[in-house]
């Protein structure tokens, strides 16, 4: 049980989109009902209001004694491990008497696994009611991740598929991304659509939508339609399902026990990964305040201490990049997904 003076922040990635500004302010609310006796309040990096800052001076004003802060994400990454940490410890310079305990992201779960499943199940149930049924070793499951230029997060989402892959029973298992590496949607698929499976189910592992969640059911489209043979099933992502809520949950008790622990053995700032030696021992900086708020809201600080942002990432918008991705001249990837599909076999 967490003591009635303890704060809770969700920190979120924040879009330009409004739907996902209001899905994560929904587990945001359920989240109030989950802790009665505590104050939650949410915020965003970018892109979106109210960010981060403006959840902290709730809490501060509320007179809480401790926070504890998780980001709204699902695996650590560059905002995980950068840029949410970087506003976390600014705001604690600032605000000494408020300490902030900072937990893990969602990472893979069980409780997530289950939730995956649910809306896979879903997708497939309704395509069977409309078209017939599909046998499940007829089918290919293709399994969607945010893309990033952190290795580590990247093999999560393979993991993920192969989890979903092996407890559904899937004839068939792959796994693309939507951004940054590689292989993309587009190519990902047209690939997998060599296969021979009569079915090919995509499920965007993301937790809320988004502009990229809607260019993937867009790319999915664009090549069924060059398919015809092959029936392309578009399940929903994961959202505020239930088991979500309930990992968000166990992240906050983690973190309020000091046993929210991320794995470091796979880190490319720690450890030598393969293609990504150069970046081991990279200070970890954040360059993401000169767009808190921009975006659906007008709400914007400007802070002494921001920095140019050319670190390696996509956004809604692309970026320029200072680590670039090794493999950025892979022939299935790796920019962001643009507007039109790519064709590219």
């Amino acid at each position: 049980m967490l003591s009635a003076n303890t704060g809770i922040m969700l920190c979120g990635h924040g879009s330009r989109d409004e739907g996902a500004v209001r899905e994560f302010g929904a587990v945001a609310a359920v989240l109030r009902r989950r802790f009665p006796d505590n104050i939650v309040e949410h915020g965003f990096l970018e892109f979106a209001t109210p960010i981060i800052r403006d959840g902290l001076d709730k809490l501060r004003a509320r007179q809480v004694a401790t926070v504890i802060a998780v980001p709204g994400m699902l695996f650590a990454a560059g905002h995980v491990k950068n840029d949410v940490p970087s506003v976390l410890n600014t705001y604690m310079a600032q605000h000494p008497g408020m300490p902030i305990t900072y937990g893990r992201d969602l990472s893979i779960d069980t409780k997530l696994m289950r939730a995956a499943g649910a809306r896979i199940e879903a997708a497939v149930q309704a395509a069977d009611d409309t078209h017939g049924p599909v046998a499940r070793h007829d089918s290919l499951l293709m399994v969607v991740g945010r893309g990033a230029s952190d290795p580590d997060a990247n093999s999560n989402v393979a993991k993920v598929s192969r989890m979903l892959w092996e407890g559904l029973g899937f004839g068939w298992g792959e796994t693309c991304y939507s951004g940054v590496t590689f292989p993309l949607v587009a190519p990902g698929l047209r690939h997998a659509a060599r296969l021979g499976y009569k079915r090919i189910v995509v499920f965007p592992y993301f937790l809320f939508t988004g502009i990229l969640v809607n260019r993937i059911y867009d790319h999915t489209d664009l090549v069924a339609a060059d398919h015809g043979d092959i029936q392309f099933v578009k399940a929903g992502y994961l959202n505020d399902h239930p088991l979500v809520v309930d990992t968000f949950v166990d992240r906050i008790h983690e973190a309020a026990m000091g046993s929210g622990v991320m794995n470091c053995q796979t880190c490319k700032y720690r450890e030598q990964v393969l293609g990504f030696e150069a970046e081991m021992g990279l200070a970890q900086e954040s360059h993401h305040h000169h767009s808190e708020g921009i975006g659906t809201g007008h709400h914007h600080h400007d802070h002494n201490d921001a920095q140019p942002h050319d670190h390696p990432h996509a956004h809604d918008q692309g970026h320029g990049h200072h680590h670039p991705y090794p493999h950025a001249d892979h022939p299935h990837g790796p920019v962001s997904m643009s507007n039109g599909a790519d064709k590219q076999v």
